[in-house]
């Protein structure tokens, strides 16, 4: 666990949180035996990241420590982070820790059973040096703060109102979680309990014109459809999930093929010219190539 908890002045945008967080759930996935199913498009929702799964599975609590420990060192996106295991079907939390720098390595390091295979939500909730949760925005730096001049009264002044907000909000995150897990039953319905088309719904994701449901792999556009392979339908989400923003060559390899091994130099490419074919439908979506970089879906507002 050392390094953890000394904070760096490393810049890290978005992208590559939600392209870590990915990672993150891959392994996960590994780990429990499982190399086909599907990690679920990352959802952002206010100071956390949800990480969704698409087929249930079983978890050894000391093994997440570990895991996402390197992975989230290895990308420098966060020195302090909270991890919650929620079982997706009551909302209750199930496991969850803290790294910060308040946080000693005996508390961190807990043992625990392993859990039984079920479907769960992985939530990752990053804060920032004074172990507050810290709002993320697209493009803009984690854990970074500017050298401030000790003489400038106006600076002390933006960082003492940052740091009662950083409070307040802590306190009312604090609040939420302590009214979720001593009122599990108000919990939101699970997903199977709903209407068929609510539940379909929140699995269609817009792309341009197009319409793209991830759940069944199909993009559609004027009432017509066309059903994508599992590795079309992974790039496409990869694409879709930084659009506008360049995704390295080896980063896009790495999500969609793993460690499978069962691609060559030019597969990438060929499965690039598939989806520009897909979606050549609306003029204003394009995927252009980055020379000697990787590729970027221009999605024109």
């Amino acid at each position: 666990m050392s390094g953890v908890f000394g904070f760096s002045q490393a810049f890290n945008t978005e992208q590559q949180v939600q392209i870590t967080l990915r990672r993150v759930g891959h392994h996960m996935l590994l780990a429990s035996g499982d190399s086909t199913s599907r990690v679920l498009p990352i959802e952002k929702m206010d100071n956390r990241y949800k990480v969704p799964f698409a087929a249930e599975f079983a978890f050894d609590p000391d093994q997440i420590i570990t895991l996402v420990d390197s992975l989230v060192q290895q990308a420098g996106i966060a020195n302090g982070y909270i991890v919650e295991m929620e079982e997706c079907s009551t909302g209750n939390v199930v496991h969850s820790y803290e790294v910060s720098s308040k946080t000693k390595k005996e508390d961190v390091a807990c043992k625990g059973r392993t859990l039984p295979k079920a479907c769960y939500n992985l939530f990752f909730t990053i804060l920032d040096e004074n172990n507050q949760p810290y709002a993320l925005h697209a493009d803009s730096a984690i854990n970074t703060y500017a050298n401030t001049d000790n003489t400038s009264g106006t600076n002390y002044i933006k960082f003492g109102l940052l740091g009662i907000l950083l409070l307040v909000v802590a306190i009312l995150y604090m609040r939420r979680r302590r009214h979720a897990i001593a009122e599990p039953i108000e919990q939101e319905e699970p997903v199977e309990q709903r209407e068929p088309e609510q539940a379909n719904n929140e699995h269609i994701i817009a792309i341009g014109a197009y319409q793209f449901n991830k759940h069944n792999m199909t993009l559609s556009m004027n009432n017509e459809s066309v059903e994508l392979t599992g590795k079309e339908s992974d790039l496409l989400l990869l694409l879709h999930t930084s659009a506008n923003h360049t995704i390295d060559r080896d980063v896009i390899l790495n999500e969609v093929w793993g460690d499978e091994g069962d691609y060559i130099g030019r597969t990438l490419d060929v499965f690039i010219s598939k989806l520009r074919k897909r979606l050549e439908g609306d003029p204003n979506l394009k995927i252009v190539n980055i020379r000697g970089v990787g590729y970027k879906l221009i999605v024109d507002r």
